[in-house]
């Protein structure tokens, strides 16, 4: 049986403090010697994506922008399938353009008066400030293709007036941590697994999937894969979520995510 790791980046393989992954890395070595996929499932956009799977030599397939659309690398599988040809990739969109996205924020931030600042209201500088990032990794978090991350700075009970104004335009929303994320309603995480899912299965026959996440924006992922698993946010505390399987980690963000591979993983040639 195949084995396939779907894993979000901030908060689990990746350290909210500092972007650290230091502590995972002799377990993603273990991963690739056995050549067992590891598909970032995130937030995160396309050039994040590739620069941290250069960073840790990672080939596999990758779904950015939470579920806008999934990256296959050109050959990997050794089958076609219906795609898009952008650059060395075979792209499946399921997400809604950037441009559409902003659009409908500001018709929302004119008709209610809402105070809306989305990614492409601030500068680089001003998302590195506020997002714990360096400069050169905050460029690459406004380089948004299916998705626009925003704060959304009102009383939490307004949030559900935002929420059906988003609705009203035909998008969706997301909220992890510290952002929100309007993005199209086809856009979804645990689609994207669903359908990288199908096509590792016809590469492989039987898969089993395991799904690592932290905040409300992984639901779907860990929803759609055989094994979900949680790790502890930075306050210690898990996600409230209730799915059958469910494991739920010990270790904050990276530490719990080496528990997860390992139990679920490692020690299940």
């Amino acid at each position: 049986m195949k084995q396939v790791l779907f894993t979000d980046l901030d908060g689990t393989l990746l350290d909210l403090d500092n972007y650290s992954y230091d502590v995972a890395l002799p377990t993603l070595s273990t991963l690739k010697r056995r050549n067992i996929p590891v598909v970032f499932c995130t937030a995160k956009t396309l050039a994040e994506n590739e620069y941290y799977r250069k960073e840790l030599e990672i080939e596999d397939p990758f779904i950015i922008d939470n579920g806008g659309a999934i990256f296959v690398p050109e050959n990997y599988f050794s089958f076609g399938f219906e795609c898009k040809k952008k650059g060395n990739y075979c792209v499946v969109e399921l997400g809604a353009s950037y441009e559409e996205l902003r659009k409908a924020l500001k018709e929302i931030k004119e008709e209610t008066g809402f105070k809306i600042t989305g990614f492409g209201d601030m500068t680089a500088e001003e998302i590195a400030a506020d997002a714990n990032l360096n400069v050169e990794m905050a460029k690459l978090a406004k380089e948004k293709k299916y998705n626009e991350s925003f704060i959304f700075d009102e009383p939490k009970e307004k949030e559900v007036i935002l929420f059906d104004k988003i609705k009203e335009k035909g998008f969706a929303v997301t909220h992890g941590g510290r952002y929100y994320n309007i993005h199209g309603k086809n856009a979804d995480k645990g689609k994207a697994v669903k359908i990288l899912t199908d096509l590792f299965k016809r590469e492989y026959g039987e898969v089993k999937t395991i799904g690592v996440g932290d905040s409300r924006n992984d639901i779907p992922m860990l929803k759609a894969v055989d094994q979900p698993a949680l790790v502890k946010n930075k306050k210690g505390a898990w996600l409230g979520l209730s799915l059958p399987n469910l494991f739920k980690a010990q270790g904050v963000g990276p530490e719990g995510w080496v528990e997860v591979v390992v139990r679920f993983i490692l020690n299940n040639k």
